[in-house]
């Protein structure tokens, strides 16, 4: 009989063959697993460094919300206007025919102040604020009332420092400010086709100076979100004259008006005038100033002449 043909001899399970064997498959498993592994940090390590950068970019000028601007800080605007509903805030007082709010909005443009005429005019703002200051982020210079921010309060500036105001501002600098005035008076009544004579500076009007530091009083809040009309009743129409440069002077510090789901905001511009009546139809704020200092004049006229107050006089 022919020899029979032996298969190979079996290796028991304890042997390192067969050892080997399963250390084989286990590597041919374990390496797609290593290589998802590895992909995944490298996935998860550059979603981190995308929303670090987003991070970062935001924090140069950028805030939640905004979905639409109205007038860029790269724009030159000779006259932008959009018509919004008027609320039913003016219903509750009294109404001064041709000139309460019946065609609301807000509008914008570079074409009533020039860049010289706001550089001048920042420089009685600096002035002004360089004898006080607030301790937190936000000072205004108010030269009707004269009230100043001065640490945690505000004094008035002509009974604090009496005749040293006389070396402080000049006849010129009260004569630019009322000219300032009335060319945005001008503008806000030919954008609401009102007579300009039927609108009358109200308080408060006055410079502010915003920058990035911890706010100490409320009066530094600046940043929520407000009515004009409901925290003034005097205000029927509400005006800023920006005096400084988004982006150049200072990052953050947009003007924001909000909208469900749709807010716009107005990159401030030096000699930019933004106007808009000052009812709930116009909720705005203003994005915390993140770096450098932003300059502005908050300008409001009210249609109501017992509300009305006079342009600041230096004697």
């Amino acid at each position: 009989m022919a020899p029979q043909r032996r298969g190979a001899p079996k290796v028991p399970e304890g042997s390192g063959a067969a050892e080997r064997r399963r250390q084989n498959s286990t590597k041919s498993i374990r390496a797609p697993r290593d290589v998802r592994k590895k992909w995944l940090r490298v996935a998860v390590l550059g979603s981190c460094t995308a929303l670090a950068a987003c991070l970062f970019w935001g924090s140069l000028g950028g805030d939640d919300g905004i979905t639409e601007v109205l007038a860029h800080r790269s724009e030159i605007l000779p006259g932008r206007f959009i018509e919004v509903p008027c609320s039913e805030d003016y219903d509750s007082h009294r109404r001064f025919e041709g000139c309460s709010p019946r065609k609301c909005g807000r509008g914008i443009s570079d074409a009533v102040i020039t860049r010289d005429e706001a550089r001048r005019i920042r420089s009685v703002a600096e002035k002004g604020l360089s004898l006080g200051g607030s301790d937190g982020g936000a000072s205004i210079l108010d030269l009707h009332s004269g009230a100043l921010s001065v640490g945690k309060h505000f004094v008035n500036l002509y009974r604090y420092f009496g005749d040293k105001i006389q070396t402080i501002f000049s006849e010129e600098d009260f004569q630019l400010y009322r000219d300032v005035r009335q060319k945005v008076q001008l503008a806000i009544a030919q954008a609401f086709g009102i007579s300009a004579s039927s609108l009358h500076l109200t308080k408060p009007t006055f410079f502010s100076r915003i920058n990035s530091t911890e706010a100490r009083t409320a009066h530094d809040e600046y940043w929520h979100a407000h009515v004009d009309k409901v925290t003034y009743g005097s205000f029927d129409y509400t005006s800023l004259l920006y005096l400084s440069d988004y982006l150049d002077d200072f990052g953050g510090g947009r003007f924001v008006f909000m909208e469900e789901g749709a807010n716009k905001t107005v990159e401030p511009r030096a000699g930019r005038v933004s106007f808009f009546t000052s009812g709930s139809e116009n909720l705005h704020r203003v994005e915390k100033v993140h770096w450098g200092t932003r300059y502005a004049i908050t300008i409001a006229f009210t249609c109501n002449p017992d509300h009305g107050i006079s342009d600041p006089t230096l004697t």
